[in-house]
Formats: structure tokens, sequence, C-alpha cells
């Protein structure tokens, strides 16, 4: 790799590595030491093509999600499988991973710009502004689509269709049509336990010895000629666990389950 080299949005690749490797050396104790992020289904990732491929998910931190997809990630492609252990597969990070962010949260101080740099598509959103739901919606900025698709075409880009870090808010359709246009391999995420670690916007902690958890699951099944863009709506809203329907009676059973995580789950005062 030639020093100077530049990935399509013109950022010097050296930098961009030395970037991720000293944030994910720093941010490391977060998700293995402090906290512990429980993961599964990393297998999927190695078997993912170099390019053309979005990964969706719910979303609880403006930061903290994305930097354990980045651990989870880079761990996997060196070959470990559910684990983070041993940080040193930061040393050699894929360079070619995105993720979408709002353009108003990267330009909030200078630790946001300086990680906007490690792989952020900045958007600006048409339904939010300073953190309230807009009256008026705005116009979709081209630029922001086109962004998108240049990032697509170079590698990986990192997605939360819902827009916001609040639980069971509706999948954006924009989400969709960049999905029925741009054909990419759809893997979906399903996060927990960032909300009760980190602040809302994920740079600092909140409690320690809290118990994260990361499930990747396969990718979609998704008809790109036939499926409308309601129905790719409903499935993204199925697969990241979004769904209205996901807040009716739980059975029994789950609700057991569910109540021994959160025991672990659980700090001390």
């Amino acid at each position: 790799m030639g020093l100077f080299k530049r990935n399509p949005f013109g950022h010097i690749l050296f930098i961009k590595k030395w970037l991720i490797r000293i944030f994910g050396f720093i941010s490391h104790r977060r998700y293995r030491g402090f906290n512990e992020l429980q993961i599964e289904g990393s297998e999927i990732i190695k078997k993912l093509p170099d390019t053309n491929v979005l990964f969706i998910s719910n979303h609880q931190t403006y930061f903290a999600d994305v930097t354990a997809m980045f651990h989870v990630f880079n761990a996997s492609l060196s070959g470990r499988e559910d684990s983070i252990k041993n940080v040193w597969y930061m040393w050699n990070p894929k360079l070619n991973i995105y993720y979408v962010a709002a353009k108003e949260t990267m330009k909030a101080g200078l630790l946001p710009r300086i990680m906007a740099y490690a792989g952020a598509i900045s958007v600006e959103r048409t339904w939010r502004a300073k953190g309230e739901d807009v009256k008026e919606k705005k116009d979709v900025n081209p630029n922001d689509t086109e962004n998108i698709k240049i990032a697509l075409a170079d590698g990986w880009v990192i997605t939360f269709p819902q827009g916001t870090t609040k639980s069971f808010k509706p999948v954006r359709k924009g989400t969709a049509h960049i999905i029925k246009q741009h054909r990419p391999i759809v893997v979906p995420i399903v996060i927990d336990g960032f909300r009760r670690s980190f602040c809302k916007k994920g740079l600092y902690m909140k409690k320690k010895g809290i118990l994260q958890s990361l499930v990747i699951k396969e990718p979609l099944a998704i008809d790109y000629d036939n499926d409308s863009i309601d129905e790719i709506v409903e499935m993204v809203e199925y697969a990241i666990e979004q769904h209205p329907s996901f807040l009716k009676v739980i059975p029994l059973e789950e609700l057991q389950e569910q109540e021994e995580l959160n025991k672990k789950r659980q700090w001390e005062y």
C-alpha cells in the first residue's frame, strides 16, 4: 500500500489505518474487560465478498455500536470465531468498512470529526434536526445516496435503518430504496446492552460489568425485482427485531430466559 494511497472519498489509507488501530486498542477493554461482549454468528463475516455488503442493525448509541462491529468484523477476518480475544487483530484492519452517520453528529466536536475519517458516510437526516423530529421533512440530498453507492462499490457499509437510538421506531424507507437499487448482500445485526453500558453518544462508559450482545444473522433472501419497498421495510424490521410485533406478549419461557440474562447485565452499586 502506497504511503499516500487514498480511498474513493479522498481519505489517506495510511492515516485511516492508524486511526482504526488507535481507536481499536483504546476501546477494546470496553468490550472485553470492563464489560463483556457476547458474540454470535461471526463465522458469517468470513463468507462475505469484499464489496457490496450492507449491514443493517438496531441502534443504541452513536459510536459504541459501530465500534463494536469494527472489532467483531476484524477479529472474525483474523480467524477468531465469536471472540475479540487479543486485540492485535486490529493491527491490520479491513480499511473498506464504512458506516452511515448523521452529519450533525459527526460535526459535534473534535473527536467525532476525527472518528469520521475512519469511515463515516455523513448524511443529512431529512426527518430530524438537533435530536428532534421536524414537522417539514427535507428533501434527500442526492450526494448522500451517491456516497453510499460509492461506499458499497468499494466495500462494506453499516447502516442503522431506524435513524435513531430509540427502540421500535419505524425503519426508514431510504434503506429499502438503497437495497432495491444497489442489490447488496444484506446482513442483519441485533445488538443489546450498549444503552446500559455507555452514554448516548457511546464515547463514555456509564457502568461496568454489563453483558453486551451482538448477533450476526444470515443474509436476507431478497427478491430485488419483485419485493416492494414496503415488503423490504417489513423484512428489515423483523430482521433487526424492531417490528411492532416484538412488543406483544412474550411467552413465559422466554421471559424467564431473558430474566436470567438480565441478572448477568445488572451492575453493582
